[in-house]
């Protein structure tokens, strides 16, 4: 069995969930990425980088779509 590369942590930081997923390289990209609007989670547009995120979350940048396992 293949261990998962970076275990689940429930409630994560929308900006912290954002490197993790490879979408920013640094938390400065995510900063910007949210607050410029164009982070959505759950279908509802995001400006704050705190955002806790829960497990089933689905965080939405442009056409992309990653769901908080």
């Amino acid at each position: 069995m293949t261990p998962d590369p970076w275990p689940p942590l429930t409630p994560i930081k929308l900006d912290q969930f954002l490197k993790r997923v490879g979408v920013a390289a640094t938390g400065g990209q995510a900063k910007l990425l949210i607050q410029a609007g164009e982070v959505a989670v759950n279908g509802e547009l995001v400006t704050q980088r705190g955002r806790k995120l829960q497990q089933g979350d689905r965080v939405m940048i442009g056409t992309q779509t990653f769901t908080v396992d």
